[in-house]
């Protein structure tokens, strides 16, 4: 007998922040497990718009656009201090202002470093992590896509600022959506993705926004320790979702979390760095299958 499941609305709120107005969209019911969804570079809550959907009537979800992302506010990098360590401090202010005490953490590319420090604060609010190439691990860095962010890193100057800024052209980011992609899955690619994402990121004081944050991204590398030591003591139910043909986040960097947590589960799936884009049907089912194991019945 097929069970046909309620279709929920996804609705956009903004809620203000240390004054700071946060756009995130909002789907589910309200009694049912919060999933936080947690975006990368240079995208914002718009990478989970084929997700929340096919999960709203199971979950509660709650994607943010992260500040100088989105919808949200972007004030200067004069304005405010644009590192990881105030992101995931706005963060975890927006689920407190949201009243989530307990919730499971949807983490990729930026959003893992912000959600990881949320789960080093407050532990016992996780009550599991999907990881869709959301790195934690050395090995999960590849090499020639992270040779010039490292290079920054080590010695901001004009000459090692002037490779990172194509990062955040309209090329380097449809590099970021088409690399990895088989020919088979590229006519799933939507080039409003990627146009979407670049007029963001052409707006004024951009520059120096992206620039601050992937200067201080050293600052994630040096808590890759403390993660990991959080994977082992606490055993967070964690599925990594992992598009195997990202050239960022390297597969390797999926298989590492084994290390610490042995009972992890790992899906490689044949696509790149976005895997939402080509595999969102998928991915939706391995959560829903993952979380209602992890965290419980679902409505």
């Amino acid at each position: 007998m097929n069970v046909r499941r309620q279709v929920h609305q996804v609705h956009h709120h903004t809620v203000l922040v240390r004054g700071h107005a946060i756009h995130y969209r909002e789907a589910g019911p309200a009694e049912a497990p919060v999933l936080l969804l947690l975006h990368g570079f240079p995208t914002s809550s718009h990478m989970f718009r084929d997700l929340i959907p096919l999960l709203a009537d199971r979950f509660r979800l709650i994607a943010p656009d992260h500040l100088g992302f989105g919808r949200s506010a972007a004030p200067t990098a004069d304005e405010f201090d644009y590192t990881f360590s105030e992101l995931a401090a706005l963060t975890s202010e927006f689920t407190e202002l949201l009243g989530l005490d307990r919730f499971a953490l949807y983490i990729q590319d930026y959003g893992s470093p912000i959600g990881l420090r949320l789960a080093l604060a407050h532990p016992e609010r996780i009550t599991a992590i999907v990881t869709q190439n959301g790195n934690a691990y050395e090995e999960g860095l590849g090499a020639d896509a992270w040779a010039p962010v490292l290079a920054l890193i080590a010695d901001r100057t004009p000459e090692t600022e002037a490779p990172v800024r194509a990062i955040r052209s309209l090329e380097g980011i449809k590099w970021q959506y088409e690399t990895g992609v088989p020919p088979q899955y590229r006519d799933l690619l939507s080039p409003d993705a990627w146009h979407h994402d670049a007029a963001l990121m052409a707006r004024e004081g951009q520059d120096a926004v992206q620039l601050d944050l992937i200067a201080d991204y050293g600052s994630n590398f040096a808590l890759y320790p403390a993660f990991q030591e959080y994977f082992r003591t606490s055993q967070v139910p964690l599925l990594a979702v992992w598009g195997e043909g990202d050239e960022v986040f390297v597969p390797a960097g999926a298989e590492a979390f084994r290390r610490d947590l042995p009972n992890a589960e790992i899906h490689l799936l044949p696509t790149g760095h976005f895997a939402l884009e080509t595999h969102a049907p998928r991915i939706a089912e391995l959560i829903g299958d993952f979380l209602e194991r992890a965290v419980g019945p679902s409505v």
